[in-house]
């Protein structure tokens, strides 16, 4: 027989889970409000499941809401039959290395950072800044660059109006410059690191997207010892990137 405290933490359980799955490619950042009008649950109710799935992980607060936490997306990658960026992007990520010679990284957003989903690079050529797992800022780095050039305008002033922490010499620390450079990207489609997340190393990244064409995320290839060199690889890092985005069911037009 089924004990009253098991009946509602089960019905906990459901609540939390019908919050989650609220979110959507077009709905990712919702306020407890409309979290409640939109279950049928009490927003008191809302408020207690929130700050629990907060506190564990599946949830964290944005801008103007809360969106899927990180928690969700290493849950995601334990699922076998998901077709997840990473396991749809790295055949297409070793191609990108093979042909360039150079490190090729991909990567997703983590509030005002890029998380490295990947790294496939040569033993003769180091790349130390970037690592599997590794965190660095959106506006210093090309995978971030390509990123913010295609995230909501929302998003971006928060980024701009946060301080901009300085790498290298050369780190973009003034958010009108880095306004420009992200109307370039926008523009192109391709984001520069030129020496700004450290000294003597270029980038040049583009952005991925999928379903509904949502950002999904960022490939760049890294190494380049001059922008003329990374620019001649800008052509191969976008065509990689568009194959991509249509395995994970982009279509061409503007993206969402």
């Amino acid at each position: 027989m089924t004990r009253p405290e098991q009946q509602d933490a089960s019905s906990s359980l459901i609540k939390g889970l019908s919050l989650l799955n609220l979110f959507s490619v077009t709905d990712f950042e919702i306020s407890i409000s409309e979290m409640a009008r939109t279950s049928g649950i009490p927003k008191s109710t809302a408020h207690r499941l929130v700050t629990d799935l907060v506190e564990w992980g599946a949830l964290e607060r944005g801008r103007n809401g809360y969106r899927l936490g990180v928690r969700m997306f290493e849950l995601g990658h334990l699922v076998p039959a998901q077709r997840t960026l990473r396991e749809v992007a790295l055949p297409y990520a070793h191609n990108l290395n093979e042909v360039t010679g150079l490190t090729c990284n991909l990567a997703v957003r983590d509030k005002h950072e890029i998380i490295y989903l990947e790294k496939i690079s040569r033993r003769d050529l180091l790349v130390p800044h970037s690592r599997l797992g590794g965190r660095l800022p959106l506006h210093c780095t090309g995978l971030g660059k390509a990123i913010l050039g295609f995230s909501d305008h929302d998003f971006v002033e928060s980024v701009l109006s946060a301080p901009l922490t300085r790498l290298s010499p050369k780190t973009i620390t003034d958010p009108t410059a880095l306004r420009r450079e992200l109307a370039r990207v926008r523009e192109t489609k391709v984001a520069y690191d030129v020496e700004e997340s450290q000294p003597g190393l270029f980038c040049v990244a583009t952005p991925i997207f999928g379903m509904g064409n949502h950002l999904v995320g960022a490939i760049s290839v890294t190494g380049a010892t001059a922008l003329s060199q990374a620019q001649r690889y800008a052509s191969a890092v976008r065509m990689t990137a568009m194959a991509i985005s249509r395995v994970l069911g982009s279509r061409p037009g503007r993206p969402a």
